[in-house]
């Protein structure tokens, strides 16, 4: 019976990542809400569940990943049947826009993942990342701009290059991934929709990585009970995710990030409430 509950936890779980991953307003944020309500606990030890849940709340996103893979996949994959050269050319280069874009967090972030966890990964500075990154949505959308690049075919490599340093600012918990990207191709001079489907691409590897070295790094096997949590989240993501990314590409056509600011700056003021009156322990883990 234990076992069931912690399975309909994760699967809750996976509902709200895969809405929260492609919002630009935090996954993290999210998670840490529900993981104080209704933490996970697949194991009689706290110290396990502990470990878990640090590996749990990163896998959990390759179900949003694969999401990401197959809706996108005429645009990824270079070797369908009847493609014509110049076709496949672009694909390349796409490949290569993102390569170029996910080498900074790539490289810092195998630097200071470790560091990130231990100093960074508490609930107020993802409160604290949660406003400031609402008002900075907020600034940049009211902000008077003609956007230059209308599509991810029309990305020069430089560009792409300077949002994956955006990018590395999502590194500290709260900012938002999705958020970081979006903000900084909107500066560099994306369109909306421009600026989400390239941040859309980049996830695929910033988070296929950010999950490889979560697993890499689980020192106890998780056994059948945490197999079986850890997949439904991972499932529940990747349908909810199919649905969320292809929604915001929809509304983001006909509408602005200003909504998302204000979610943002109200989430995070929650959090820290909560953190203020002690409901959520600073030694939460997130």
């Amino acid at each position: 019976m234990s076992l069931i509950i912690e399975i309909l936890k994760s699967l809750l779980y996976g509902i709200i990542q895969g809405i929260t991953e492609w919002l630009p307003i935090s996954s993290t944020g999210h998670l840490i809400l529900l993981h104080t309500a209704m933490p996970l606990k697949v194991f009689e030890d706290a110290s396990a569940n502990a470990a878990f849940w640090n590996m749990y709340k990163v896998v959990i996103q390759l179900g949003s990943i694969l999401a990401v893979v197959v809706l996108f996949w005429p645009k990824l994959w270079p070797f369908s049947k009847n493609i014509t050269e110049a076709k496949q050319k672009k694909i390349y280069r796409l490949w290569i826009l993102v390569i170029a874009a996910s080498i900074p967090v790539g490289v810092i972030g195998y630097f200071l993942n470790d560091i990130v966890d231990e100093k960074l990964s508490t609930p107020a500075i993802v409160g604290l990342a949660l406003i400031i990154y609402g008002l900075i949505f907020l600034l940049v959308e009211n902000r008077p701009r003609t956007p230059v690049i209308t599509s991810t075919e029309k990305i020069p490599l430089k560009t792409a290059f300077f949002t994956g340093l955006f990018e590395t600012l999502a590194l500290i918990p709260g900012t938002s991934r999705s958020g970081s990207t979006i903000i900084g191709s909107l500066l560099l001079g994306m369109d909306r929709p421009t600026a989400t489907e390239f941040s859309f691409l980049l996830a695929i590897p910033a988070m296929l990585g950010a999950s490889l070295l979560k697993i890499t790094k689980m020192q106890f096997n998780i056994g059948i009970s945490g197999t079986l949590v850890l997949l439904t989240g991972v499932a529940a993501a990747f349908v909810v995710s199919i649905m969320i990314v292809r929604s915001l590409l929809y509304y983001i056509r006909r509408n602005d990030f200003k909504l998302f600011g204000v979610y943002r700056i109200i989430l995070g003021v929650l959090i820290l409430i909560l953190v203020v009156m002690g409901a959520i322990p600073e030694g939460v883990g997130v």
